[in-house]
């Protein structure tokens, strides 16, 4: 469950409020006491300076907290378990389910669960099962020998609607996502940067590789069968945008992207990007923000899938224990770009 937007003032807010629409999306960590607690837990409110906020049950008992026995966070939570139904039905139908069917399935009204399920996945009920299509569609586009007859076998009524539904999201044809970028123009640069030498490439949609110290035969090995165009006016315009984002990270949402994965490599994708420049998150926050609280280690590998460092900054997620982590381009890289964003002299020292 997402507490991506939440500061701890606002979740200290929750907690005296007493919201139950927030139980699953953190809990409350008492250290005088030694208990963790949901939200909504009935019990009188502790002080302020006794209590943290956990992501998690499992990173409250890595603190040394036991769970309440009076709310009993570690059990599901109401709102969690409509989601995780929710999932299930849309995961397993081919054809959109309705929302309003879906709040039959889970006891909810169509509106609030609307509301719990993009706080929790990060994307609405319709928008997860059209991520689940564009997915099918890319694993049948890869087995198919016929473009027309996977667009079918990933349950569209007919390929207008595949089209239709991603012309503004894809950059690559469909039968490029099989065949190695063929037909697809990708203009790239290697340029030098205070952080070492970086590759950026872009397709007409977006940008679709950014990396370090990686030259054109590693673009090459990614996208065989694209036309590799090196440099071009409308891309070095693109090209310096994305430079003043490396060099002084932040947020960047005004450069388009071009990237594909699956639907949870998605939704953690969407996470990183919402989180704010200076802070960081761990793999099991990650990993509850994108909807599946149980998925770290799928998490850490969404994470690593990320194609264009930095844009979405998969930099900003640390080890459970504080510690930097890895990073596919190396932590001295990974700390700078944190140190940056904070504004601090030193951040991590493993």
């Amino acid at each position: 469950m997402a507490d991506t937007f939440l500061t701890d003032d606002e979740r200290w807010q929750i907690a005296l409020a007493k919201d139950r629409s927030f139980d699953g999306v953190f809990v409350t960590g008492v250290h005088s006491t030694g208990i963790y607690c949901r939200p909504s837990c009935p019990a009188r409110a502790p002080k302020r300076q006794n209590v943290k906020f956990y992501a998690t049950c499992a990173d409250a008992e890595a603190a040394g907290l036991r769970a309440c026995k009076r709310c009993t966070p570690e059990s599901i939570a109401p709102d969690e378990k409509a989601v995780l139904q929710c999932l299930d039905a849309l995961q397993a139908s081919e054809a959109a389910v309705p929302l309003e069917k879906l709040g039959i399935l889970t006891g909810y009204s169509p509106t609030h669960l609307q509301r719990v399920f993009k706080r929790s996945v990060g994307m609405s009920p319709a928008a997860y099962h059209r991520a689940l299509r564009r997915e099918r569609a890319g694993e049948a586009l890869t087995a198919s020998e016929s473009v027309t007859n996977a667009v079918y076998d990933a349950g569209y009524s007919a390929p207008s609607r595949f089209y239709d539904e991603n012309k503004e999201r894809l950059g690559m044809s469909p039968s490029a996502w099989r065949d190695g970028g063929r037909g697809t123009t990708i203009h790239f640069a290697i340029t030098s940067t205070s952080l070492g030498e970086m590759l950026v490439a872009a397709t007409d949609k977006g940008v679709c590789r950014l990396s370090f110290a990686e030259g054109r035969d590693d673009l090459e090995r990614r996208f065989p069968n694209a036309d590799l165009v090196e440099g071009g006016a409308e891309f070095e315009a693109l090209l310096g945008q994305v430079i003043e984002a490396v060099e002084k990270p932040g947020h960047a949402p005004h450069i388009p992207l071009d990237v594909k994965g699956t639907a949870f490599q998605e939704a953690v994708w969407q996470q990183l990007r919402q989180i704010p420049p200076g802070e960081t998150r761990t793999y099991a926050q990650i990993a509850a923000a994108a909807g599946n609280p149980k998925a770290v280690r799928a998490a850490g590998t969404a994470n690593g899938a990320n194609t264009v460092a930095v844009l979405i900054p998969c930099h900003r997620v640390v080890r459970s224990d504080g510690s930097v982590g890895g990073y596919a381009y190396g932590p001295d890289i990974k700390r700078e770009l944190l140190r940056r964003e904070s504004g601090e002299a030193d951040l991590f020292s493993d």
